[in-house]
């Protein structure tokens, strides 16, 4: 059938076109092809030729990119503009940073009900300028728990179609455009149990009524695995193996012209919401769930922020894990210890340590001590979790040329 396209103001689409031949130069690039084979070897434990370093803005696009300073006036437009920007951006800071030459469209899915537990969640008590924000949970009485429903999923392949076009005659020859497909819930199932209970309600549940927590986390698991098994019978799957972090070889033989299965995919999840659990309690509330999950995939990357240093072995049980997060707070030599050079390492930096100190001094000797440790294994140099670059436009510049160099060094 055919799909209705919108009209795009002249203006904005020769601006849009004109950043996605940048973007797409850019991404098809030799440097961009060296930085891809430097994340496959490192995520394959072969021998790269150095280790991959990259970071993510987060929290200051709105300091790098005002959204006043776009150029663009319809919306999807600015959108675009403003991804774009972004990928240029990185290029000018330097750091490993990849991209396809294509456009990207997300399956759109349809959930059987309103909201996907069958509750509220995400309504806000209050915001902060920087971001801060408090819920209002709506898990509040042990009764509350029991209205927790299990959803399923179908793919809006009208509504998909529909998006791709709009993207391809907003792109034109510029950018080729591609639908892709991931699950549409994650294994991150402390996340989904703390937006529907709360971090103090929960720990408290854990401790006086564990079995409300089990019979949650098996509905939450139940509903996650459901999820991802439709995406899988549907063909909505798409290969995820090309992305910074976790760019690799094909996984199981993924191919990017065919549909592929669980199997031949990533996924990542972590535990911050079960730092201050004990690693016995995480294991029997969390991991031993999370892992019936981890086993439908390829390949894992497991941790965030979290202090993972008195949980080490109970993380290198995950099923398939590919990649373990070594936070700032956890013990670095310790996982270097147990994990050998069987698994990637992810060292994160600290944003506060590269942002807040007049100069680099500091952390330069952080990670000369640190990758002089991790000399000999796999890893990754990750920063991420930025808020604020205290008025330095050019410190993630910075901080990539320093993180190069070191990564270089200790090659």
């Amino acid at each position: 059938m055919a799909v209705e396209t919108s009209s795009f103001p002249v203006q904005d689409t020769a601006l849009v076109r004109s950043l996605a031949v940048q973007v797409r130069e850019f991404a098809e690039s030799d440097e961009v092809a060296l930085r891809r084979q430097r994340w496959r070897d490192v995520n394959e434990r072969r021998h790269p030729d150095r280790s991959p370093v990259w970071c993510r803005p987060a929290g200051v696009w709105s300091e790098i990119l005002p959204r006043e300073e776009l150029e663009c006036r319809e919306e999807l437009c600015r959108r675009v503009e403003y991804t774009f920007r972004q990928h240029l951006y990185k290029k000018w800071v330097g750091d490993d940073h990849i991209l396809e030459p294509w456009w990207g469209v997300p399956v759109v899915w349809r959930c059987s009900t309103e909201h996907i537990w069958g509750l509220p969640v995400h309504r806000s008590l209050g915001t902060t300028p920087y971001g801060g924000f408090k819920y209002d949970h709506p898990v509040k009485t042990m009764d509350d728990y029991d209205k927790i429903t299990v959803p399923s999923f179908t793919p809006d392949w009208e509504e998909t179609e529909r998006r791709a076009a709009q993207m391809s005659h907003l792109l034109g020859e510029a950018m080729p455009v591609r639908i892709v497909g991931s699950p549409p819930l994650s294994p991150q199932l402390s996340v989904y149990l703390e937006q529907l209970r709360g971090m103090v309600p929960m720990m408290e549940d854990m401790a006086l009524r564990p079995e409300r927590i089990h019979r949650t986390m098996a509905k939450l698991t139940e509903g996650v695995f459901a999820a991802q098994r439709a995406a899988e019978q549907a063909e909505a799957l798409t290969t995820n193996h090309h992305q910074p972090m976790f760019c690799s070889d094909p996984v199981h033989g993924g191919s990017e012209s065919q549909p592929c299965r669980l199997h031949q995919m990533w996924t990542a999840a972590n535990s911050q919401e079960f730092e201050q659990v004990s690693p016995a309690m995480q294991e029997e509330f969390l991991l031993s769930y999370q892992n019936l999950l981890f086993k439908q995939f390829g390949a894992v990357q497991y941790g965030c922020c979290e202090n993972l240093t008195q949980k080490i072995q109970i993380v290198l049980q995950v099923p398939n894990l590919r990649i373990f997060v070594v936070s700032f707070w956890t013990d670095l030599g310790k996982v270097i210890e147990a994990c050998a050079k069987n698994v990637t390492i992810m060292w994160r930096q600290s944003a506060a340590q590269v942002t807040l100190p007049e100069d680099l001094s500091e952390h330069r000797k952080h990670l000369e001590k640190g990758l002089s440790l991790l000399k000999g294994h796999p890893y990754q140099v990750v920063l991420r979790e930025l808020e604020t670059l205290q008025d330095r436009p050019s410190r993630l510049r910075d901080w990539a040329r320093l993180a190069v160099e070191m990564a270089g060094k200790f090659a």
